[in-house]
């Protein structure tokens, strides 16, 4: 044996000891297309690219795991945060496993679909699939303070549902439409990604949220469990890698715009409290 050779042979080698993974997605907080510089809590597809990127990117990936607590937000960004999951996921052949935590409802169980299994605690709020729209009528405030609005368009229905404007029968029933169309592709969503584990029914369809518990009967989710205790159980010898969104660089600085700050947490606020949270 030559001196290279007796020197190699004592040198420590990884002999195929290293861990399979098990890549961890915390998707937490309100789904919408324009996070406030300040917020730490929201989903969308340019916010969660580079955690999502990183989970799927694991040379010894077993499988991926999205840890799911949203109320859900704008139907674009959850289909556009799905998709691209799914995408990643056919691409690696690996299976993807959701988990909801306090609440995976509206886009936050759009989210959860994406995944091959769905788990829930017994206590978790799941479900909510249908769409709202909420806002306020502010015609009579301008009225009071002797304020007159103007708007000028071109094109008869420019200029919908004006909060500053009386509320008009052909709008809400245009925004009624609306929501129907949107409504339609969420179901679509569910039924092509659940199939035959969900139970017979419309009713599953009209927006009522359940436990965790009570969604496991009629299929909504897979199983009842936490994060750590099933990626135990199927993947016992894999490591748990957490890939997180970057928070907003103001957020990490702790500074910025106090009014902007306060309005976005209000609107945040609102979203959550639908579920008691």
């Amino acid at each position: 044996m030559s001196v290279t050779e007796k020197l190699t042979a004592r040198l420590p080698m990884n002999r195929g000891t290293a861990k399979p993974v098990v890549a961890v997605v915390k998707l937490h907080g309100v789904i919408t297309p324009t996070p406030s510089p300040l917020s730490r809590g929201t989903i969308n597809v340019n916010t969660v690219e580079q955690a999502l990127v990183k989970a799927f990117d694991h040379e010894r990936l077993s499988a991926v795991a999205l840890a799911i607590n949203s109320p859900g937000g704008a139907p674009t960004q959850s289909a556009l945060v799905s998709e691209r999951i799914r995408e990643l996921a056919d691409k690696k052949k690996v299976p993807v496993l959701a988990f909801c935590e306090d609440v995976a409802a509206s886009g936050g169980y759009w989210l959860a679909c994406a995944a091959d299994e769905i788990y829930a605690h017994s206590s978790s709020l799941v479900g909510s699939i249908g769409v709202v729209t909420a806002g306020f009528g502010l015609n009579g405030l301008l009225e009071r303070v002797g304020v007159e609005r103007r708007v000028y368009t071109a094109g008869a229905h420019k200029v919908r549902l004006d909060p500053f404007r009386p509320e008009k029968d052909e709008d809400v029933e245009w925004l009624k439409g609306l929501q129907s169309q949107l409504h339609d592709q969420f179901v679509s969503w569910v039924r092509e990604r659940r199939r035959d584990r969900l139970d017979d029914g419309d009713d599953l369809f009209n927006g009522e949220i359940w436990t965790g518990a009570k969604a496991k009967e009629l299929g909504i989710v897979d199983g009842i469990g936490n994060l750590r205790a099933v990626l135990t159980s199927r993947f016992p010898a894999a490591e748990l890698v957490v890939a997180e969104p970057k928070r907003p660089l103001l957020a990490r600085l702790g500074v910025g715009g106090a009014a902007q700050s306060l309005l976005t947490a209000i609107e945040h606020r609102a979203i959550w409290s639908r579920y008691g949270l």
